[in-house]
């Protein structure tokens, strides 16, 4: 479709050339009056006929209703006769448009608000002036109903995953459906999507239980890879009585740094173990035999 409408532009150009200013006699008649006024005026017809052209701008002449040359006119200084010369000024800077907030409908049927934005400039006067009234509000209207089209095709997911590829998607249609007009679509920005805010709230929760499994899962890893950690540990510290004796005098030592005013004397479990079993095999002996 591009490609065709490039073909038709080429063929505009050619027409426009084709139809120049014929040299007819009605052409020369209200020329040479123009140009005779103009000089009998002189100096002052030079303050209303000689305009000035910046370098980021061009213009567009119109001389009896037809463009006075193939090409915009400029930058420099540029003679505008009276009464049969019409000019238009065409700025080349890039220029940037807000694409206001508009409520769309997703595939997935979600209502979202998107904010936009996009760059443009001219790059054919010509067809800026000749082929629409108004090239920027006809590129501004078209960048709303291409976002909206795009955005429809899309679910939310998709929308929220893939803003850099709408963007670009919305600036190659853009930059396809403008070229007719002389104007060339250099960038599409989707600034912000927002959601309604109970879906908002969803999303919330949602991202929310995932964070407190995931984290869930991480401390289960950990406490069973310190498991096995304690486990080598205490079998090493059984294996040796000496180190678990050292470890008894390390722990003494920090809790007298925290609580220095209380006493505490750990009691080996092997210590406690013999003494319940002497009371234990006291106690067997003692215990009266009855007789039959």
């Amino acid at each position: 479709n591009i490609k065709i409408m490039r073909n038709d532009v080429i063929m505009v150009e050619n027409t426009i050339k084709d139809n120049c200013p014929a040299f007819n006699v009605g052409y020369y008649i209200m020329l040479t009056m123009t140009w005779i006024i103009f000089l009998c005026t002189m100096p002052f017809s030079l303050f209303f006929c000689i305009k000035i052209v910046q370098e980021y701008k061009r213009m567009v002449v119109y001389r009896l209703g037809r463009l006075r040359g193939p090409k915009a006119i400029g930058p420099g200084i540029v003679l505008i006769l009276p009464c049969i010369d019409e000019h238009h000024t065409i700025d080349l800077r890039t220029m940037s448009y807000d694409v206001p907030s508009q409520e769309m409908l997703t595939k997935d049927s979600v209502t979202v608000s998107v904010d936009a934005a996009v760059y443009f400039r001219t790059q054919d006067p010509v067809a800026t002036i000749a082929k629409v009234s108004d090239a920027h509000l006809s590129t501004k209207q078209l960048a709303q109903t291409t976002l909206r089209n795009i955005l429809g095709t899309r679910t939310l997911t998709e929308i929220m995953a893939e803003r850099e590829g709408i963007a670009l998607q919305a600036q190659e249609v853009l930059d396809g459906g403008t070229f007719v007009w002389g104007i060339k679509v250099e960038r599409v920005e989707i600034k912000d999507i927002r959601l309604p805010r109970e879906l908002c709230r969803v999303l919330a929760a949602e991202a929310e239980a995932s964070r407190n499994a995931d984290a869930r899962y991480v401390s289960a890893q950990g406490e069973l890879e310190s498991s096995f950690y304690y486990k080598d540990a205490a079998n090493k510290l059984s294996e040796t009585p000496c180190a678990l004796q050292l470890r008894y005098l390390q722990t003494l030592t920090k809790i007298s740094r925290i609580h220095n005013h209380t006493i505490v004397l750990p009691i080996p479990t092997e210590i406690i173990r013999k003494v319940m079993n002497k009371f234990h095999n006291n106690k067997q002996k003692n215990k009266p035999v009855s007789c039959v």
